[in-house]
């Protein structure tokens, strides 16, 4: 691995650049440079001769310590979404406020928000495993705290408010810590893969954990809901004390120095390839990921339904969520095209979602729009990971979650203004149309600094739409070959 501190736009050791922009240099294919899918030849005559199988799609799974690590992560998610609703049930129960459950969950991403930065800079300097240790306790204890106050009568609206300000604050370590440690237990070739199947980890859990909270409120309250929460972690730091160290592929850790946070911020700026995923990132996450709001805004107002069909149009946007990331587990290749392309249909799917007429048409919406949410988030998070010097991954990270989740206390008050002011298709037309404008641009953007240019052809048997490279560009090419 490299140890230097991110000088070099180099992924990872022994490791070809996966991020391919949206487009494909046509003499690098002529020249045998690019093997299927744009992927670059390995120089051996296996490589050359035999085509690349498609991989399989849990793949990762074969690796001891990353099975370890998603079976402990598949019990704590469960307990992650059982506790996500309780505790909204908690506190509108408390309060019989909106607001208050708003701030709960504004209360819980604010730390991301503000101090996210530093979180990855703290994962750069430290053992990943040591610490995911320490966060996933914190995030353990603050399930069981809640959970005692809830069973013994003593919760107040304020105890809810402080210990989701700490789980926020565990997070703000864990979160890049998690990200980055993906790559120390399967290494650079199953990057991608591993980020699928913990995507769809997360989607499946979200499909069982709040049907088995709504049962479990229902029949003995919240705080066994807590509870369960609480004991969950339990398995993911089972895992981790049963990994093989010597299996992992160890990263040099970067040396306590000043200057580390701006540093990171630098690395990031100067590299498109990683800046503009993470701009798109930001946008979507922040406007156009907002469907607590506008779900229950269609629900009520506008197909004047109850509690079940909120229920169905989230378990169909489960759905669609664990498809996509299954989908994206059996890629080869992360490239940047597809991320802006599936950007660009998140945000058409969601204007038209917004513009159906009928309550059906509006649920038959919601599979494929969780479909291209995973596809996009997927593909954006391993592209960034590729992309970054190891050095600098932890850094990298935490910018990447700090502008995808802290958006949310951003763009979750905004957005519920504009669909209160102007009505819930407004508010969702806006966020979709917002997400389709900012995936067209940074699209562009990535071509243009790839030397490539969006040429249209409406010509019958040709490619109508496709990104061909700009004469300037290939004239500059054929000069320095000739000189050669």
């Amino acid at each position: 691995m490299s140890t230097g501190h991110g000088t070099d736009s180099a992924p990872a050791p022994d490791d070809k650049p996966r991020n391919e922009p949206p487009g494909h240099r046509p003499d690098a294919a002529a020249n045998g440079q690019n093997g299927p899918e744009g992927q670059p030849h390995r120089n051996t005559p296996d490589a050359q001769n035999k085509p690349a199988s498609r991989p399989s799609m849990f793949s990762s799974l074969r690796i001891r310590n990353y099975r370890l690590f998603a079976a402990g992560q598949a019990v704590s998610n469960t307990g992650t979404w059982m506790q996500r609703i309780a505790q909204d049930w908690l506190v509108l129960s408390l309060t019989g406020s909106a607001t208050a459950v708003g701030i709960t969950t504004a209360l819980q991403f604010l730390p991301m928000l503000l101090f996210g930065l530093y979180g990855g800079v703290i994962a750069d300097r430290c053992d990943k495993r040591r610490l995911l240790l320490i966060t996933q306790s914190v995030m353990g204890l603050t399930g069981l705290v809640l959970a005692a106050l809830t069973l013994s009568g003593q919760v107040h609206v304020w105890h809810v408010y402080a210990l989701a300000f700490v789980l926020g604050l565990a997070t703000v370590l864990d979160n890049p810590t998690r990200q980055t440690f993906v790559s120390e237990m399967v290494g650079p070739e199953q990057i991608g893969n591993a980020v699928s199947l913990n995507s769809a980890n997360f989607q499946s859990a979200r499909l069982v954990g709040p049907a088995i909270a709504g049962v479990m409120i229902s029949a003995v309250g919240s705080g066994w809901a807590f509870l369960f929460n609480g004991l969950s972690f339990i398995a993911p730091l089972t895992g981790l004390l049963l990994m093989r160290t010597s299996e992992l592929h160890s990263i040099e850790r970067v040396p306590r120095s000043k200057g580390q946070l701006r540093e990171g911020l630098t690395y990031v700026r100067s590299h498109p390839e990683l800046i503009w995923p993470i701009v798109l990132v930001g946008f979507v996450g922040t406007f156009g990921f907002n469907f607590p709001i506008w779900l229950t805004a269609f629900t009520d107002r506008v197909f004047q339904e109850g509690a079940g069909t909120y229920g169905l149009l989230n378990t169909l946007m489960a759905v669609g969520s664990v498809a996509g990331a299954l989908l994206s587990a059996r890629r080869r290749a992360t490239r940047m095209r597809l991320m802006a392309g599936a950007a660009l249909v998140f945000g058409l799917l969601e204007t038209a979602a917004a513009l159906s007429p009928s309550f059906w048409l509006f649920a038959a919406l919601m599979a494929p729009i969780g479909i291209m949410s995973l596809t996009f988030n997927v593909t954006a998070n391993s592209s960034v990971q590729l992309a970054s010097d190891p050095a600098m991954r932890g850094r990298v990270m935490s910018l990447y979650m700090m502008v995808f989740m802290g958006g949310t206390p951003i763009g979750g008050p905004l957005m519920g203004w504009v669909t209160d002011t102007f009505g819930p298709r407004i508010g969702f037309l806006s966020g979709g149309v917002i997400s389709a404008v900012v995936a067209v641009g940074v699209g562009l953007a990535l071509a243009r600094g790839a030397g490539l240019r969006l040429r249209v052809d409406l010509r019958r048997g040709h490619r109508h739409v496709r990104f061909v490279e700009r004469e300037a560009a290939g004239a500059e090419r054929e000069r320095v070959t000739s000189a050669a």
